[in-house]
């Protein structure tokens, strides 16, 4: 149950390069966003709950097929301040969009509404509604810095941050990954994202100091240690945006589906390289380039697994690599800003391994560095991408830090 995360809370992040290159505003601290609340509502805040942004460190494109993942939770987080109110309204508002705040009653039908970024709360109250949850009228204040659209699962950090929002001091209760399911369904119903179940999962269950191995066919999850201190992730930010409700997201999904029923199968998950091979002729192009990554993605995310208890970064680094090359050519969602970074970071002393992360079109690419090299590494790929493209990329690093919790 999410409330019994009490105190949870994220460690400090370690180093940002490219101070030129905004991620847009940063996060208050706890005690600066109560200030805020009472500046927004006029009225003190009761309590403030956070959820963090995610990385995958591999495994991707396979939730939705009921594969495997491996994701962490980061020290970038959204932040929600909140207070009681004594009627059944719950009024929201966000520090990133000024001037475009929300109000719902929970008495009545919740429905789709602008902004269009309230609509995540919303469909996470519906779902908790649903779910048979009680909940009160609540004055909300959010602010974050996991970058909008930048493949570090901002969204699902949202909607996280929101439940607990609104469930915190009510008594409901809601088991972790039933929350996770009821933030999914509300970015399926609500924002029209048909997103796998991973990025939710890792906001509420991830665990400071360790990597999330998640079956997404039943939603057993294995902690990892992810805490070698000589380590730490390089997240670069392409700044390039996308937008899992633009098509190409939900066509790969389809395409998917479509090479499972034409193999006869339940999902990608029950197939093996020999099974994609042998009923290749059944399947168009692009359904055998999906299937292909699918399958093989599934297999590096178990073998990276291995590769990390037994402290082989090498072999995890190449299978990053590996993850990267087959989300570009056969799942074709990298682009040329991805492609750049990678090939930047492949060459360089001290760096293990690198790939895209997130849904692609955009957003972030991760490189494992070693942690006392990371401000060289960092500035040779800021220096890379600038040239390449004529900005820079914001890089910044991070460990795997907690789950939701309650800060304060």
């Amino acid at each position: 149950m999410l409330a019994a995360h009490r105190g949870a809370r994220a460690p400090s992040g370690l180093t940002l390069f490219s101070p030129h290159a905004s991620l847009g505003p940063m996060a208050l601290s706890a005690a600066e966003l109560k200030r805020y609340f009472s500046q927004v509502y006029g009225h003190p805040a009761a309590g403030v709950v956070r959820a963090p942004g995610r990385v995958n460190l591999i495994g991707e494109h396979t939730d939705y097929n009921d594969g495997f993942v491996l994701p962490i939770a980061i020290e970038r987080q959204t932040l929600a301040a909140y207070a009681p109110r004594a009627d059944r309204t719950i009024r929201l508002a966000s520090r990133q969009q000024r001037r475009a705040e929300a109000s719902f009653y929970l008495d009545g039908p919740i429905r789709r509404a602008r902004p269009k970024w309230a609509n995540y709360p919303m469909g996470v109250a519906a779902g908790l509604i649903a779910h048979g949850a009680e909940l009160a009228g609540r004055d909300i204040l959010f602010d974050s810095d996991v970058p909008i659209g930048g493949g570090l699962s901002s969204s699902a950090s949202l909607e996280v941050a929101a439940a607990l929002a609104m469930l915190t001091g009510t008594g409901s209760r809601v088991d972790d990954y039933q929350l996770a399911l009821i933030c999914q369904k509300a970015e399926h119903d609500f924002v029209g994202a048909p997103c796998g179940i991973m990025d939710q999962a890792i906001a509420v269950m991830g665990r400071a100091g360790r990597a999330m191995l998640l079956d997404c066919r039943d939603g057993s999850a294995r902690q990892i240690p992810f805490d070698d201190p000589h380590l730490v992730i390089l997240v670069a930010d392409t700044k390039v945006k996308h937008d899992l409700t633009d098509g190409d997201y939900a066509a790969r999904r389809a395409q998917c589906h479509a090479a499972t029923d034409k193999l006869d199968l339940k999902t990608l998950r029950y197939a093996d390289e020999a099974t994609v091979l042998a009923g290749a002729d059944k399947l168009t192009e692009k359904e055998l380039m999906r299937a292909r990554h699918v399958v093989g993605e599934i297999e590096r995310t178990v073998r990276a697994v291995d590769a990390l208890v037994a402290g082989d970064h090498a072999e995890f680094g190449r299978l990053m690599y590996a993850s990267h090359a087959s989300l570009r050519d056969d799942y074709q969602v990298s682009c040329p800003e991805l492609d750049r970074i990678v090939e930047l970071a492949r060459p360089l002393r001290d760096v293990y391994g690198a790939r895209m992360t997130g849904g692609g079109f955009g957003g972030c690419a991760i490189i494992l560095v070693r942690a006392d090299q990371a401000d060289r590494i960092g500035r040779a790929v800021t220096e890379g991408f600038a040239a390449a493209f004529g900005h820079p990329c914001v890089v910044f690093a991070t460990r795997a830090a907690s789950g939701a919790g309650v800060v304060c």
